[in-house]
């Protein structure tokens, strides 16, 4: 723990992205405007006194949008990297370790991102419909093929020591050596992973949003306020600039999380400092 606290990328990622999520979460219970209240006679207001962050084209005050729309995208990034992960670790570690099972699920895996992933959530969210569940699902099948390669090309690794072939003679079950010793010694690059889903998820609900396949309005998500202000962006930028800049810490932050505890636990690393 000493050693991850003293990893500048993990550190700073760690305190932008948690100032992120408590501001998203306590902002809106300070903010006395309502997200979704409409007020014709103040649209397209510049930040002043009365509106921070000033209104959007149809009068919304935009500081509440963005803290209520960032509740959302964090939620779903939250979602689609639980559900990716324990999906994609579970399908990487039976593939694994049952040759025959990996081989097939593999190709099964090949074909699916042999589709670009946005081309792929825009056909699945055009034939299912635009609401936030069916993103946080469709997003999740996104990126489980990634996450049950990554996790199967670390199992591998991992089988080929020493150690498992002496557990499996000692009679050790195969359900034992999945979860009691492989799982444990992928956890690093799982970990590694997770923040990059997460990433992933937040710009890809934006991405989609903005191209008005992804959470429907009046609903706030960073993606759709984009989305509304692209006709005045050359008048209004700042609706655009201030969920953009959400975005972006988000993004950036996770980013540094993942490249910190890559840093942090690798084994190779970790057993240099100690010799």
């Amino acid at each position: 723990m000493k050693k991850i606290a003293k990893n500048k990328l993990l550190f700073i990622g760690s305190i932008i992205f948690v100032s992120l999520v408590v501001l998203v979460m306590v902002g809106p219970l300070l903010v006395s405007w309502n997200p979704n209240s409409v007020d014709a006679s103040n649209r397209l207001m510049w930040p002043s006194g009365a509106h921070l962050l000033g209104t959007d084209e149809y009068g919304r005050d935009l500081l509440a949008r963005v803290l209520q729309g960032g509740r959302i995208s964090l939620l779903l990034g939250t979602v689609v990297m639980i559900v990716a992960v324990t999906l994609g670790t579970v399908i990487g570690l039976y593939s694994a370790y049952y040759e025959r099972v990996g081989n097939v699920l593999m190709r099964v895996i090949d074909g699916i991102m042999a589709i670009p992933g946005l081309l792929l959530a825009i056909a699945l969210m055009s034939a299912f419909g635009g609401s936030i569940y069916n993103l946080m699902i469709i997003l999740s099948i996104v990126y489980i093929p990634s996450t049950a390669r990554l996790v199967r090309s670390s199992a591998l690794d991992v089988i080929n020591e020493p150690f498992v072939g002496a557990i499996q003679l000692i009679g050790a079950s195969d359900t034992r050596v999945i979860w009691k010793h492989l799982f444990p010694n992928i956890i690093p690059s799982l970990a590694v992973q997770a923040t990059f889903v997460y990433a992933g998820a937040i710009l890809g609900e934006s991405t989609l949003s903005f191209l008005g396949a992804g959470i429907p309005a009046p609903a706030p998500s960073w993606g759709n306020i984009i989305q509304g202000g692209r006709t005045v962006i050359f008048s209004q930028y700042y609706i655009v600039l201030f969920p953009s800049i959400a975005v972006l810490l988000a993004v950036i932050s996770l980013h540094l999380l993942g490249e910190g505890l890559r840093d942090a636990l690798d084994p190779k690393q970790l057993e240099s400092e100690e010799a």
